[in-house]
């Protein structure tokens, strides 16, 4: 079932709005069986005008929708236990009914008094999708931010990555301070692009607008969060194409986190390529770095990956996944 779904979700272009059901269906089913939680739009893509007061009347002081504030918490979530997110309040988002709107905007929310993202919440349609290339965010440190480098993650071996809450692919935001913060790199392409990954192809077929909202969770003053809420539902059709609640782990297989600080070090579970216990030869694969899978350099998918979300990687198959990647089911490599 997970596999069908990974090769749904693979797919960037759909012959009709039932296909997005059946994505919906499988999503749901493939978390049960890993388990056992308005502002008028510019015309500019990516813009992130200030709240309603219909918005604001919803925030508490901490400047979170309430709901969301009230009703989950970093101690009702499961201990991380090998599946990159799992299924809060039954996968149903916590969007009151006065919050569902078709009328696009985007909100980011400040900062809070430890520099700390805090929340990105909007109503995100084909009016948002960006049109230019991403640009270079290098700059943006978000709190932390102490990289260091692993030989068994791809990519060059960046523990962290600057994730975007929304991401670009579904705002156009991109150097956005309060929209970024500190996140490995199996968060980002384990926990989080799936569900962004459906959302942006669903918007694309449908037309239709998302509710969408991502809550960073922190342990008290931690610089780094364990992880962050994710909310999804589709307005026009009553959450018949999109519709989940889950909690994406901030972690990184073979990594020790202080997330009070950000520092890192290896735990011991994982080794480089001259120390894998299974001795898997070195092998040169093809990474989508937007999908998350990898390709042996034959594979007819190969040609129509993105070049700026292409890397080619020469090692084994097990440090490959370790990274946070799966394999292509075309060329099952």
């Amino acid at each position: 079932m997970i596999a069908s779904y990974e090769r749904y979700l693979n797919v960037h272009k759909f012959s009709s709005n039932s296909i997005h059901k059946v994505l919906k269906l499988l999503l749901i089913l493939s978390i049960a069986v890993g388990l056992g939680a308005c502002a008028k739009p510019d015309s500019k893509p990516g813009s992130f005008p200030a709240p309603s007061t219909q918005t604001q009347a919803r925030s508490q002081t901490s400047g979170q929708p309430s709901q969301t504030a009230e009703s989950i918490s970093l101690d009702q979530i499961p201990a991380y236990s090998g599946s990159p997110y799992v299924a809060i309040n039954n996968n149903v988002p916590f969007f009151d009914a006065n919050e569902k709107t078709t009328d696009g905007f985007q909100h980011y929310f400040d900062l809070d008094d430890l520099g700390r993202v805090t929340l990105a919440y909007g109503s995100l349609g084909p009016e948002f999708l960006p049109q230019d290339k991403r640009g270079d965010i290098s700059s943006i440190h978000p709190t932390g931010w102490v990289q260091n480098d692993y030989d068994f993650i791809t990519d060059g071996g960046k523990l962290y990555n600057r994730c975007h809450l929304i991401a670009w692919s579904l705002s156009g935001q991109n150097d956005n301070p309060k929209n970024l913060m500190t996140g490995t790199r199996y968060f980002n392409i384990k926990g989080m692009t799936p569900f962004e990954n459906m959302v942006r192809d669903y918007i694309k077929e449908t037309g239709n607008h998302v509710m969408y909202r991502v809550t960073p969770m922190f342990q008290g003053d931690d610089l780094v969060a364990r992880g962050a809420l994710m909310e999804g539902y589709s307005v026009e059709d009553e959450g018949e194409g999109i519709e989940f609640c889950v909690f994406a782990y901030n972690v990184q297989p073979g990594v020790a986190i202080d997330y009070a600080t950000g520092n890192n070090q290896a735990d011991g579970t994982k080794k480089d390529g001259s120390n894998s216990p299974s001795q898997q030869p070195a092998v040169t694969y093809v990474l989508n770095t937007k999908t998350g899978k990898y390709h042996l350099p034959e594979c007819s998918s190969v040609e129509s990956i993105n070049p700026e979300n292409r890397e080619e990687v020469t090692m084994s198959k097990d440090q490959v996944e370790a990274s946070g990647y799966t394999p292509c089911k075309r060329c099952n490599p």
